[in-house]
């Protein structure tokens, strides 16, 4: 019973659940295969294509902690690969390691001002999260559309390539990337003060004030993280196709984000945050796609049954659902309680 009151305990039964059914329709989800030291399988796809979106969550999170929001995480994915790409596409040699890693600073620097932007607008001016991200969010899309001129650049660079699809001891080498940033924001968040500055600024930003916390700095600090994180995810997409899409890239990727957090537990008002529930509210939305392209659901529908999937998920996890699922099957069952409940109301 206390295991089932524990924070991970549904995120994880459906993450469970979801791969139990994959394993029933295709006993060889689970297989690996070793090629040429790298390792293949359907376990290891989920882990690659769901690094971008695990790192957009993970920086969303200590947004929404705080008790804010950012709707521009896709927008800034795009023009971190757009200017990544462009950046490479006209150098002479464009599998010149100098080259890649001036475009990768280059684009990572570009992500933390639009994270600077939108922290300035919420902390600075005073302005509605929603309202500030919003702006960034449809015009971080025109922006990326102005970088790449509308087309699609293509770059054919073996070392940015290997930021999306190259392998690091037999593992795709995005995976250590989410891995050394959720090691980063769990040393920062968990073992320094800068978590109770978080939470204590999502549950009462005015009394926080008056503690002494600078909120100020503490929202500049986690929209900076936030606009790093997806620049970074951007990086990741365009490099494992070795091109940039200002129009699609990064496409409503800030909604899946703020699923993954929802799902792995954190509250949208702010406050306590889990980083861990998040990865796994994002490892479960990358395995729901899977899924749903596994089994053959027609495109035109995939998205509402996503949409039905997550409403399941997340009715699940509530606790207010669950207990007014049992009251009514007690009153249902139980005359007693069915007349407590009567002279109750």
């Amino acid at each position: 019973m206390r295991i089932r009151k524990h924070h991970l305990f549904w995120p994880l039964a459906m993450l469970a659940a979801l791969l139990l059914f994959n394993l029933i329709y295709s006993p060889d989800f689970f297989s690996l295969q070793v090629r040429g030291g790298h390792l293949y399988g359907s376990l290891i796809d989920i882990l690659n294509f769901g690094s971008p979106l695990m790192l957009v969550a993970i920086g969303m999170t200590l947004v929404i902690a705080t008790g804010g929001i950012d709707l521009s995480v896709g927008s800034v994915v795009a023009i971190a690969g757009a200017m990544a790409c462009l950046t490479i596409s006209k150098g002479s040699d464009q599998g010149s390691l100098g080259l890649v890693l001036s475009a990768v600073g280059l684009s990572l620097v570009l992500s933390l001002a639009l994270g600077l932007w939108n922290g300035l607008l919420v902390s600075g001016v005073g302005m509605q999260p929603i309202i500030a991200t919003l702006i960034l969010m449809v015009a971080g899309r025109g922006i990326a559309q102005l970088i790449t001129s509308g087309q699609i650049i293509t770059v054919t660079s073996d070392s940015y390539g290997y930021i999306g699809s190259g392998s690091l001891a037999g593992l795709p080498f995005s995976i250590f990337l989410v891995a050394a940033v959720f090691a980063a924001a769990g040393l920062l968040t968990r073992r320094t003060a800068l978590g109770l500055f978080i939470e204590a600024v999502g549950r009462n930003p005015a009394a926080s004030r008056l503690a002494g916390i600078r909120s100020r700095y503490v929202l500049l600090a986690v929209y900076l993280f936030c606009g790093l994180c997806a620049g970074i995810a951007g990086l990741i997409l365009s490099s494992n196709v070795s091109s940039a899409d200002g129009n699609n890239a990064g496409l409503w990727y800030e909604l899946d984000a703020i699923l993954a957090v929802v799902i792995g537990g954190t509250s949208l008002t702010g406050g306590r945050f889990y980083l861990t529930g998040t990865v796994i509210g994002a490892l479960i939305i990358q395995t729901l796609t899977t899924t749903i392209y596994m089994i053959g659901v027609p495109p035109e529908i995939t998205l509402v049954v996503k949409a039905f999937v997550v409403l399941v998920v997340c009715l699940v996890q509530s606790e207010a659902f669950r207990q007014a699922l049992v009251r009514r099957w007690k009153t249902r069952h139980y005359p007693a309680e069915r007349e407590a409940a009567k002279h109750a109301s």
